[in-house]
């Protein structure tokens, strides 16, 4: 799938990790807003804050802020929330109270420097964006934005010497070439302009908005073969990207691009969506988002952003506002499909499946062709544990393949463990060894299909082997290390197996299988008080019922003995279970 825009900008990142990411969870959700005390509210505020419960933080701040309106904390907590919930106005307000007690607070200063250049008050929207440019994401930021702001008084000496301040930093190089190839085309400069785009595209060619931004220079300067194959290259690689993709499309059918950048105005969000995707990362989504939202303030590619902004909000697990941000983006808009999938998966993690599963049902009805979309609903339904419409769906997605690509691996795989769950072995094989053959040593394939055939007890110098392989690629995955100790308790090797199903619980202390087998393991070695404890732990960690009933019957009558199995037999696939 396509998942994510800023996923697909990797060239311009380059260098910016700026700041480390929270964890997500709950517990502060019954509190009592209205009656809590100054500190309380501060102290809920920042607990929300910090599991990125934008809402209730939000609340809790502006109840301590109403308690004590004049503490500079708080007026900072608030402005930073209001922010990032693109409440701009409302943030101007904060940021002007903010730098009357911190005067190079960062944000507050792009925040007011962006609010001049809506008033085309450029001169004062420097002084503010200088003010900001003190730590290097300050500095990029500024660079850029002042640029813009030259550009729209159309002196170009004064945009690329601001432009100029980035040579101190080679990470942000890109940043330059890029913004000044936009900048010179804006500006009308076609020999500047060439040589940044040039230039940018050598740095960044795997950078979506570098191939978007100079395939339509060339196609708005007659160069249509060399944007061709520009738009081809990249499509190589991400060949289901819909900008490009379009961008190719209308080339083919002659329709004349319009300018990529139209106004300074966009070239700022741009340069705002720049950063901020530079900074989608698990280290760097507050102030991401921040940015995502300031870029969204002014006019430019709203579509693209509101992208980002889902895609931010997604990583941050706030699924409800992922939505909304998407739910936002223009029908009409190639980015539609994509936003659409992103919401169905939302909506599911939102434990929301029937709606979940009606925005995928209509994706695929309105286009039965929609690869990603069959991929998509086949997923929902196998996560929701309905495997046989899962491998139905799948066999439509894998019916438009044509000939299938190293890509489409995971496809197999999941209409094998569709297959698989269905009591369809044969069937369930074939699309291991397919997904082994399409990406051979892929360490989840390995261990799904080593595991099964241990546990019917089918191939096991084959099985093993696997399983081995699995746990050679992925030694900290308990799954797969659970495994191989399962492994060795068919082989009869208890003593090794216990070994490793120990360190398999270590990995994965509440699954209930692995938990299980450590019992039966346990139980072969004449350890029988740890094993009822492990099938009792494993009771109690919500077992599928079938194996509920076998736990129950072991933890009243013990572990039935049974021979061990050897590796000869079964060599060809025969099943002694």
């Amino acid at each position: 799938m396509i998942k994510t825009l800023h996923r697909m900008l990797p060239a311009l990142a380059a260098g910016l990790v700026i700041f480390a990411a929270l964890p997500a969870n709950a517990g502060y959700e019954e509190l009592d807003i209205e009656g809590s005390s100054l500190s309380g509210s501060y102290l809920a505020g920042r607990f929300a804050g910090k599991q990125r419960d934008m809402d209730a933080a939000g609340q809790y701040f502006q109840q301590a802020l109403r308690d004590d309106p004049n503490n500079a904390v708080l007026i900072e907590r608030v402005f930073v929330f209001d922010l990032s919930e693109g409440k701009i106005a409302s943030a101007e307000d904060y940021a002007e109270r903010v730098l009357s007690f911190n005067s190079q607070h960062r944000m507050a200063r792009f925040v007011l420097g962006l609010r001049d250049v809506r008033l085309k008050r450029y001169q004062r929207a420097r002084e503010n964006f200088k003010k900001a440019a003190y730590t290097p994401i300050g500095e990029l930021t500024s660079a850029l934005l002042s640029a813009w702001t030259y550009a729209a008084q159309g002196n170009q000496a004064a945009a690329f010497n601001a432009l100029d301040k980035l040579d101190q930093n080679e990470s942000l190089e890109n940043f330059k070439a890029y913004h000044g190839a936009l900048i010179a085309d804006y500006l009308g400069t076609s020999l500047r302009a060439e040589s940044f785009y040039k230039k940018a595209y050598a740095q960044a060619g795997n950078s979506l908005r570098v191939v978007q931004a100079y395939g339509n220079y060339l196609e708005r300067n007659g160069h249509k073969d060399e944007a061709r194959k520009i738009y081809e290259q990249f499509l190589s690689t991400a060949e289901k990207n819909p900008l490009v993709g379009q961008s190719l499309d209308n080339l083919n059918k002659g329709v004349k691009p319009q300018a990529f950048i139209k106004t300074p105005q966009a070239g700022m969000s741009e340069a705002l969506f720049s950063v901020a995707s530079a900074l989608s990362d698990d280290q760097g989504l507050d102030v991401a988002l921040a940015y995502a939202q300031l870029a969204l303030s002014i006019d430019g590619d709203r579509n693209i952003n509101l992208t980002l902004l889902g895609d931010i909000y997604e990583s941050m697990n706030s699924y409800q506002r992922s939505i909304d941000a998407y739910d936002a983006i223009e029908k009409n808009s190639v980015l539609k499909p994509n936003a659409e999938l992103e919401v169905a998966v939302n909506l599911q993690r939102l434990e929301k499946k029937d709606e979940a599963k009606a925005r995928l049902k209509a994706l695929t009805q309105a286009d039965p062709k929609d690869y990603e979309a069959l991929v998509t609903l086949g997923n929902l339904y196998r996560n929701n544990e309905e495997f046989a419409p899962a491998a139905d769906t799948y066999n439509a997605a894998i019916a438009l393949l044509g000939v299938p690509t190293r890509d489409n691996w995971t496809v197999f795989y999941y209409r094998g463990i569709s297959f698989e769950r269905t009591k369809q072995w044969d069937k369930a094989e074939a699309d291991f060894r397919k997904a082994l053959q399409l990406e051979p040593d892929q360490p989840m394939v390995l261990n799904y299909l080593g595991y099964s055939m241990v546990d019917k007890k089918l191939n096991l110098n084959e099985a093993i082997a696997m399983v081995r392989k699995a746990v050679e690629l992925k030694p900290n995955d308990g799954y797969i290390v659970d495994s191989l100790g399962w492994a060795h308790f068919r082989l009869g090797e208890y003593e090794e197996a216990v070994k490793q199903l120990e360190r398999a619980v270590e990995l994965k202390p509440s699954d209930p299988v692995i938990a299980d087998h450590l019992g039966d393991a346990y139980w072969r070695v004449g350890r029988q008080l740890e094993a009822r404890f492990q099938w009792q732990h494993a009771k109690d960690n919500k077992p599928e019922p079938e194996d509920l009933a076998r736990i129950d019957k072991k933890l009243k009558e013990g572990l039935a003995d049974e021979p061990p199995v050897t590796p000869a037999q079964n060599s060809a696939g025969g099943n002694n279970g």
